[in-house]
């Protein structure tokens, strides 16, 4: 399956996004083309090859017409903008939802309604273009799946329309909710709005980067350059392969240094009867040279509370370990 990784060890925005898998070979005639089918006039696209602190990445500016009129957006208008382009079924659906999803932050956090909100930063041209930019890039790239990495969301405030706002961003803060993210010593904003929406909207799942033959690796830069670190999103692209099911199991174990092994074999056997799904003991050598036992037991999450005040009931420990495996 064709796999995006996305290394977010610096932060995610639309641009850096589009950049990255610019990058990773996604053709720039193809994008600006399809872009320009949206109808939207005013700007100029660009996309360069930068250097952040010795990397060299793509770097996708979108330069707005200073005098070209750029009113708050409602949803509706960007709804439309989408609906006239001459896209795909499948760019049109993603870019709409993105939009819907940011929506939907920006109306909690003002306590207004979907309808009613109005996009400010994120309704501008730009973000328009990274957003539908973003979306047509994967389709370019025959993206099956994606992957990322936790959120960094740096600190500090910013400034935005409404005023000085804490990092992340209150509209950024609601997109993750629910996702891998921290915050870190860089004041600043590493994860912007446009990038919340799109990596969580994409994301299937959240962590180190999956055993995959990686084809090709993008890196998309931002415009902020950071004292400590290259301001760049990484992506990696590639084949994953199914790997064999897994299911969650949790296991418990005690040492027992004070019961007779007659008791404990008939404990193991009630673990057993209790629901566990395996229960074994293993001899080992306790503290000051004494022989005892290990026990452990395998079982389903939702049996942990039963087995559990087994083993304390039918045994001498005063405690038990807990740990979940796969």
């Amino acid at each position: 399956m064709k796999t995006l990784y996305l290394d977010c060890f610096c932060g995610a925005s639309g641009d850096m996004m589009v950049g990255a898998l610019l990058d990773l070979g996604a053709s720039f005639d193809a994008l600006r083309e399809g872009l320009a089918s949206l109808g939207v006039t005013g700007y100029t696209l660009s996309a360069d090859k930068v250097n952040k602190k010795g990397l060299e990445a793509t770097q996708f500016k979108v330069a707005v017409d200073p005098d070209a009129p750029q009113p708050h957006r409602h949803l509706r208008h960007v709804l439309e903008i989408i609906e006239a382009g001459s896209l795909s079924a499948p760019v049109k659906e993603a870019a709409a939802a993105t939009f819907r999803r940011i929506a939907e932050a920006e109306a909690a956090v003002h306590g207004s309604t979907v309808e009613k909100v109005h996009f400010h930063e994120v309704g501008a041209v730009d973000s328009i273009i990274d957003v539908v930019g973003a979306h047509i890039a994967l389709e370019l790239l025959g993206v099956e799946r994606v992957l990322a990495s936790p959120l960094p969301l740096g600190s500090g405030t910013i400034e935005c329309a409404h005023g000085i706002m804490p990092v992340p961003a209150p509209a950024t803060a609601l997109l993750v909710k629910g996702v891998p993210a921290y915050g870190t010593d860089v004041e600043a904003e590493l994860v912007t709005p446009t990038g919340a929406a799109l990596v969580t909207q994409l994301a299937e799942a959240y962590g180190p980067m999956p055993l995959m033959e990686i084809d090709a690796i993008g890196l998309g830069s931002g415009t902020r350059d950071l004292p400590d670190r290259a301001n760049v999103l990484r992506a990696f692209l590639g084949d994953t392969h199914d790997t064999p099911a897994t299911e969650p199991i949790t296991v418990i174990e005690s040492n027992l240094d004070d019961m007779t092994p007659e008791l404990v074999a008939a404990l193991a056997a009630d673990l057993i009867a209790a629901g566990a799904r395996d229960a074994f003991v293993t001899p080992i050598v306790c503290k000051k040279g004494r022989p005892g036992h290990l026990i452990t037991v395998l079982c389903d999450d939702e049996r942990v509370p039963d087995v559990a005040t087994l083993l304390f009931k039918g045994s001498t420990t005063f405690g038990v370990r807990m740990r979940h495996e796969h």
